[in-house]
């Protein structure tokens, strides 16, 4: 039936209930073929979120622990005797560096491009190897490559255990929704960012992250930062120390560890919620993904029936959240290979942040006028950090909302990019720069992530046989050619999504959105805190009012800030440009509705 659905290419056409239906049985084959296990576990019994091992899944070790093995969406493909075939540097150079900046409209602004680079420091890092390896640009490119050649670390290869993958990698994040970008994946990270007084995270005056006596940033995880990762954790932590005021208000006689781990709880379940149903929905912005991403969160009785009466039937009524018990399908929950491939979304990020003036009075749709722009490449690292806290939270918050991101397209991978400083974890800068466009190809490819047409078929979707079924763009096709040759076999994953047509409201391919699919239910699902320990008793009464009364980004920035939004957000959603007409009131019941075409 999926197989029909998808050779018709109906299913995003279909009206809302049919094709909820149809990622239903879409999402349960993936559940069958697409969850891979790698590397060992074994029993173990801990109801302690706070850092370390076992910290999530009570029955098996490793789950939500540090370190633990990248599973896998579907089998390795071995790729080491085709590691720079074609060369790295040349895909990079031909087919993803930046000529003009694409955006993507009034769809997807900076706070959300942001978002993901939060969501992804709280749940992946592969760990790395001493060895070096060194990638040269090809004569044929060098003259348009910004490094000529740059070294970087091999992924670490760890023993498996196992028969069937011997060969693993492993994730110095924990893959739990438990806020690390935060918090921290380890205990002396944890520490470090505590005051150990009423639960309460360290924030400077002035509402940012606070430094520490060399002038490093204090947060779970300040590899790799830039301004706009900077804000949205320095928001995350005035938002725990409000829970924690709360609670300690509310329950007079809890002490600070309780206090942290309950806050602790509370906000990073508020972070699932708003990457679920409203992040998520923006990214995907259509009326079938607004129900499905919702019904993940609330099932299809809704809301407001879940709020009066509970979580009432399985997954499929009363939603993933508040289950009897977790689920994880026989196969013991991780992020995986696949779904770290899938979030390569650096062609959001522009060239420069453009600062609004917040001191003018807003324009038609409270737009703002422009005072001056900032290059990308003075927003990250030291550079960055030094630039937000003369800019402030406020307006760069504001100038993140009025600015659209870049869109995930060919030839839209910022140059700045190409030669890059990275961090090691903790944050000091590496002395290499960086080609990440090309690394990124590479990583792949080294990681046995299949390429793109075998990526397909593994996920049961249709594959390509010429370039003319992937994208109608000529100018695409002949560079393809010039690339790959005939062989559509040879092309990369991340090349393939970028060129992949999109289906209309989605910002990303529909090949990324499969491992979407069925990677987002399993966050919630396979957790138990999410589950069977969603309740007052582990959350408190008032903590799970807090996560049940909060929709969206634009609700706790309501918290902190009432003013921003009332003054200079437009939009339905915080992740959308601000300026932006809000959505008109539609009165047809969301599960009778036809997408637009």
């Amino acid at each position: 039936m999926v197989h029909l659905v998808d050779k018709l290419n109906l299913w995003h056409r279909l009206p809302v209930f049919l094709g909820l239906l149809y990622l239903g049985a879409r999402r349960h084959l993936h559940q069958q073929y697409n969850l891979i296990n790698v590397g060992r576990t074994s029993t173990d019994v801990t109801l302690n979120r706070a850092v370390g091992k076992y910290n999530n899944d009570p029955f098996k070790e490793g789950g939500g622990s540090e370190f633990p093995f990248f599973g896998r969406n579907m089998m390795p493909v071995d790729q080491h005797e085709k590691l720079k075939k074609p060369d790295p540097m040349v895909v990079a150079t031909k087919l993803l560096a930046r000529r003009n900046f694409i955006d993507t409209g009034k769809q997807f602004n900076m706070i959300a491009a942001s978002w993901i680079q939060f969501m992804i420091h709280d749940w992946i890092d592969h760990l790395e190897d001493t060895e070096q390896i060194e990638l040269r640009a090809p004569e044929e490119v060098a003259s348009d490559c910004p490094l000529k050649s740059f070294k970087f670390f091999k992924t670490e290869q760890t023993p498996t255990g196992l028969c069937d993958i011997k060969i693993g990698h492993l994730n110095m994040r924990t893959p739990q929704w438990d806020g690390s970008a935060i918090y921290g994946s380890n205990p002396e990270v944890s520490k470090k960012v505590r005051t150990f007084k009423d639960g309460k995270l360290k924030l400077s005056e002035n509402g940012l992250l606070e430094q520490d006596e060399n002038g490093k940033i204090i947060s779970g995880d300040v590899r790799n930062t830039w301004a706009g990762l900077l804000s949205l954790q320095a928001l995350f932590v005035q938002e725990h120390n409000l829970v924690c005021d709360t609670l300690k208000k509310e329950y007079p006689e809890l002490k600070d560890e309780d206090l942290y781990r309950h806050a602790k709880l509370v906000t990073s379940a508020v972070i699932a919620k708003i990457h679920t149903i409203d992040w998520t929905v923006e990214l995907l912005n259509t009326d079938t993904l607004l129900a499905g991403m919702r019904t993940n969160w609330y099932g299809l009785l809704g809301k407001k029936f879940k709020d009066t009466f509970g979580h009432v039937g399985g997954s499929i009524l009363g939603g993933y959240v508040g289950m009897k018990k977790p689920e994880d399908h026989g196969v013991p929950y991780s992020l995986t290979e696949e779904f770290t491939s899938v979030y390569r979304m650096h062609q959001l990020l522009p060239d420069t942040l453009q600062l609004r003036n917040i001191d003018a009075t807003p324009g038609l749709n409270k737009s703002l006028p422009l005072t001056n722009e900032i290059p990308m490449e003075d927003l990250i690292g030291g550079k960055g950090k030094e630039n937000l806290s003369r800019i402030g939270f406020t307006k760069q918050m504001v100038s993140m909302g009025h600015q659209a991101s870049g869109a995930l397209q060919l030839w839209n991978y910022p140059i700045w990019m190409r030669d890059l400083i990275a961090q090691d974890v903790d944050g000091t800068d590496r002395p290499h720069h960086i080609d990440l466009a090309a690394l990124e190809i590479y990583r792949d490819r080294e990681r046995s992530v299949a390429r793109y047409n075998e990526f397909r078929r593994r996920m049961l979707q249709i594959p390509i046989t010429k370039w003319e079924d992937l994208t109608d763009d000529e100018e695409a096709i002949k560079t393809l050619h010039e690339v790959y040759g005939d062989d559509v076999e040879k092309l990369d994953l991340l090349v393939g999504m970028s060129a992949e047509k999109k289906i209309k409201g989605f910002a990303i391919s529909e090949t990324a959105f499969f491992i979407f699919l069925i990677m987002a239910s399993r966050r919630l699902e396979a957790d138990k805190f999410f589950t069977s320990y969603y309740n007052d008793e582990t959350y408190t009464k008032k903590g799970l009012e807090w996560v049940n009364t909060t929709e969206s980004l634009k609700d706790v920035l309501d918290r902190h800030y009432p003013e921003m939004t009332e003054k200079w957000m437009n939009s339905n959603s915080a992740f959308s440009v601000w300026d932006s007409s809000p959505e008109p009131h539609n009165p047809i019941p969301l599960y009778f509705r036809v997408p637009r075409t």
